[in-house]
């Protein structure tokens, strides 16, 4: 494996690694494939509900405490997810959401401040980005420049390679409470179906089938490094 493909599928890994444990196999959904095809590999039901936000590392916060405004910041979360705080140093705060966030530094708050209330508020998203894989000319993560489609992403990576079976591309998401689903999208100009893409997403356009999924998750499984915990918009964290 080459060093560029191995980043390409460390960065992979990175946007499913931080989702919950596969989903159970009685919850194996693939929206337009039979299951049969991914015996290895467990997906929870689509859906197109929004799950409550994640931070991300770029993102930039306020973390108001007012009941002791001189400890009030506006801060960037750090490559490695964290920020810092007075009297508590780093704070992991990537892939918490606002309300998980709140609690966690009002509980390191506790021991020193009588009332220890925290208002966290997003100011600035980061960069969002999505990877592109599989018989792709140029496979790697992009920043979505707006909001696009998976045929537009797919372009940002110079579009399909001959070999490539574009009408059964696989569109892998984060879903809500962290779990992995997928659906089969057709990305074939002027033939294909428009799916707007979200932060994190990840396509894969195979050679033939879909089956090759199941290869292409243990080569980026194989690609993770000893101790890596979960990575997130570029940003490795290892615990």
């Amino acid at each position: 494996m080459t060093p560029d493909r191995r980043l390409i599928l460390l960065g992979l890994t990175a946007s499913l690694a931080g989702c919950a444990s596969a989903a159970p196999s009685d919850t194996r959904r693939v929206q337009g494939v039979p299951t049969s095809q991914f015996p290895d590999i467990a997906f929870a039901e689509w859906t197109d509900v929004e799950p409550e936000y994640l931070l991300y590392p770029g993102d930039e916060i306020e973390v108001a405490t007012p009941t002791a405004t001189e400890l009030t910041r506006q801060v960037k979360i750090g490559p490695d997810g964290r920020v810092s705080l007075p009297l508590l140093g780093h704070v992991m705060a990537a892939d918490r959401t606002l309300s998980q966030l709140e609690a966690d530094i009002s509980a390191g708050y506790a021991p020193q401040l009588r009332r220890p209330a925290i208002e966290v508020t997003l100011r600035q998203a980061g960069p969002l980005k999505v990877w592109v894989d599989g018989e792709v000319r140029n496979p790697g993560v992009f920043d979505m420049p707006g909001d696009i489609d998976a045929y537009q992403a797919l372009v940002l990576a110079g579009g399909a390679l001959p070999s490539a079976k574009a009408q059964q591309a696989a569109l892998i998401r984060r879903g809500p409470g962290g779990v992995r689903m997928m659906r089969v999208v057709d990305l074939r100009p002027r033939e294909g179906e428009v799916v707007a893409l979200r932060r994190g997403d990840i396509i894969f356009v195979p050679r033939s089938t879909l089956g090759e999924l199941a290869a292409f998750f243990t080569l980026f499984r194989a690609a993770m490094p000893i101790g890596f915990s979960y990575s997130l918009n570029g940003g490795y964290a290892s615990t």
